[in-house]
Parts: structure tokens; sequence; C-alpha cells
């Protein structure tokens, strides 16, 4: 045996100068990238000065979530996340024409039409008024996807993300510039090429509706909607209109491309719904989930329960394939039209099982199952708010995939 220390560059080839990690293309394409030794620690911090205090923090490079994305979209990866709070570059992104370039100090609100005094607000203005921060979720209605076993939680409904705005409610600009007794719908209008637009009930306007400047402490990121955005908690996402430049006050909805030819789901028997804002109770385990292999023994189960209609009240899980329920523990606090976060300890045996979670939320509205979905829309999960129970299959040699009858 030899007393000749062998460097670390000879135990890794040679050669060796960086780790290669997976990361993903903004087109979802899978890239090598090298990251250099020097971003790793030391074998023995304590012998190393570590890097001085810096003007922005970062994420350590052993740790790399990042979100799926696609040309228009986006997903959180909902598996790698903690609580309920999501880091504001990985919130779910969702585009009709890209993200727009916006010069703050010269973006206005205009707010108009059956009104009694007409106004444009700009930032300025906005942060003069009385500030208010909330946490709420924010959730595509097209929140769904399937076709295979080998999907992760942030494949089939990443397209929601949570965090705490701040802004000024939509209330105090309604009376600041009195809106009239007849105005019963307001057009929001955004300003990206899009120039996405929706008409929204002035009644929502006045009782929870937002226009935020601010996300999870800090300015809007322009992919959220910087420098204003609309916010509507618990209706779908696309009513929270990013980039937002105008409100018409008018007593009839507006039929936009986006209420009309979009954004409607059929029902059965022919029928369109129209107008259908609500985000319905919702829930999903994001651990344990593909890819997970588990080993045989105590599992935690735990995941995220919301709905855009109020509290959730209580989350079930089965771990016998929906034959029992057992109440999960809900983390405190258990907020309005907010992600809870769930958990519950499960001892595996080692046996084939599926498991899965159901949310019933204080209205009393008890998330369905794909099947019940389905069916009461003529045999077809629509383009629009399905939120059926979701089941894992976990197998005997511990592979978790999504169950068969969730594809």
């Amino acid at each position: 045996m030899s007393d000749k220390k062998i460097h670390r560059r000879t135990l890794l080839g040679g050669a060796a100068t960086a780790a290669v990690i997976l990361v993903q293309s903004s087109f979802g394409k899978m890239l090598q990238k090298a990251i250099p030794e020097s971003a790793f620690t030391p074998g023995d911090p304590t012998k190393v000065t570590g890097p001085l205090p810096g003007p922005l923090g970062t994420r350590s490079p052993f740790e790399h979530p990042v979100k799926t994305t696609s040309l228009t979209s986006s997903r959180t990866p909902l598996q790698s996340l903690y609580g309920v709070i999501t880091p504001a570059d990985l919130h779910f992104e969702r585009h009709h024409a890209g993200v727009p370039a916006i010069d703050p100090y010269k973006h206005e609100l205009l707010v108009h039409g059956m009104v009694e005094k007409p106004m444009i607000f700009s930032l300025a203005d906005l942060k003069k008024l009385p500030a208010v921060s909330r946490i709420c979720f924010l959730e595509c209605s097209g929140n769904f996807r399937t076709g295979k076993e080998t999907m992760t939680p942030q494949d089939i409904c990443g397209l929601t993300s949570q965090s705490e705005w701040t802004g000024v409610m939509l209330s105090t600009l309604f009376r600041e510039v009195r809106v009239k007794p007849k105005a019963t719908w307001f057009l929001a209008e955004g300003s990206d090429a899009a120039v996405m637009s929706r008409s929204i009930p002035v009644k929502k306007g006045f009782e929870d509706a937002m226009i935020v400047y601010a996300q999870n402490g800090e300015a809007l990121r322009p992919e959220q909607g910087y420098p204003m955005r609309l916010l509507i908690p618990g209706w779908e996402g696309n009513t929270s209109v990013k980039w937002i430049r105008r409100m018409e006050l008018s007593d009839q909805p507006f039929m936009t491309r986006e209420e009309t030819s979009k954004y409607t789901e059929p029902i059965g028997d022919g029928k369109i719904r129209q107008f259908s804002f609500d985000m319905d109770a919702r829930s999903i385990i994001t651990y344990p989930a593909y890819p997970v292999q588990l080993e045989r023994g105590w599992v935690e189960i735990r995941g995220i329960a919301w709905s855009g209609r109020g509290k959730v009240d209580q989350v079930e899980i089965s771990t016998d394939a929906g034959k029992n329920w057992h109440k999960a523990r809900l983390q405190d606090p258990v907020l309005d039209k907010a992600h809870t976060y769930f958990r519950y300890l499960w001892q595996w045996n080692g046996q084939e099982t599926e498991i899965m979670s159901r949310v019933t939320d204080e209205t009393g509205y008890l998330q369905p199952t794909f099947k019940q979905l389905s069916d009461a829309r003529g045999g077809s999960k629509g383009g629009y708010h399905f939120n059926p129970v979701t089941a894992w299959r976990v197998k005997r040699d511990g592979q978790v995939l999504l169950s068969p009858d969730n594809i």
C-alpha cells in the first residue's frame, strides 16, 4: 500500500474538471450543463473561507428545481417544494403572446366607462394608496394533463402556485372613480401582444379583487405581470389579467375571445358552460409520486389541497385504492382560497396498492373522481376545470407510477 495521496482529479478520471447535470431548455429539451468544480464545497469547509456576502442570494449547486416549459406555459415543480409558498422564480407561467417589456415609469392604468370620474393611475399613484397583502393561489383553468404513467405532480397539475401578493384593493379604485350603480361588469385588458381581456363581475371586484405590484416581498417579476396585474382570488387564472392597462365598466359582459371561443367547457347534452370562474376544490399527493422509489416501512404521505370557494375543510387519504379513507393532518394556517399542506403517516408493507387524496372544502364540495367528471361531461374531460382525484400506483418493487385509471 502506498502512502502517496491520490489527487481528487485522479479519482474522477484524470481529466474531469466539472460535474454535469441535466437541465431543461426554454422549449422543454433536456440539455447537459457543466458545473465547475469550484462551485462545489471543498472536502472540509471548516478549512476554507467561503464566498463573501453578495448582492443576491443563490441556491446551493446541489439544488436545482426547474419549471418544465412549453411555448405557452411553464409548470411549477410541486414535488420539489416544501410548504405552500412558491418561490417567485418557480411560479408557473401562462402567456398568450410572450412576456412584454414594460417601462414602469410610463405604464398607466385607465379606469373608465360607467363611472362618475374616469381616472388614470400610474404605478406611483397606486403605491400612495393603502396597501394590502394576502396569500392565495393562482391556477390555470387548463391545469390538467395526462397520457402516461411516468408523470410527476408537476406534469399533471403544475399550473398552480401560491404567493403573498401586495397591492391595492380594487374596491379602493372603484370608490375613487365612483362606479355607477348600474355597472355590473368590467373589462380587464392587458398590455401583452395578445391584449388579453376578460369580463369580470363588478361584485367580485368589490369583494376581494386587487391590483397588485409586489409578490413575495419584491416587485412583480415580468412573467407575473410587472409592473401591475389584476388578482382575482379563487378564480381561473386568466381572469387575473397581467400587465393590466385598462378597465372599462359596463352593464353587460364584453364577450371577448377568451370567454367565448376559449375558456368554456362542454358539460354534456351539447351544452357549453361559460363564465365558470371558480376553481373547484382539488388535492394532489406530491410525495410519494413518480419517480420516487419507495422502501418498505413508514412513509409520510404529503401534498397540497386548495379550493377557489374558500378554505380547505379536510383532506382524506386512501392507501388501499379508495376502499377506506383516513383524515390527513392539515398544516396551519389554513387560509381562504389558498394551498394547504397535508400529511399522513403510512406503513407500507411491500404489497402493491394505490394511494390517493381527496379534499372537501368549507362549502361541502367533495373532490370528484376522474370517472365522475368525465360522465358529467358526456364522456369527455373537456379543456378546462378538470380536477379529479389523482391516484398513484405503488408497485411491489417500490416504484411509484400514475394509476392507469387517471390516464
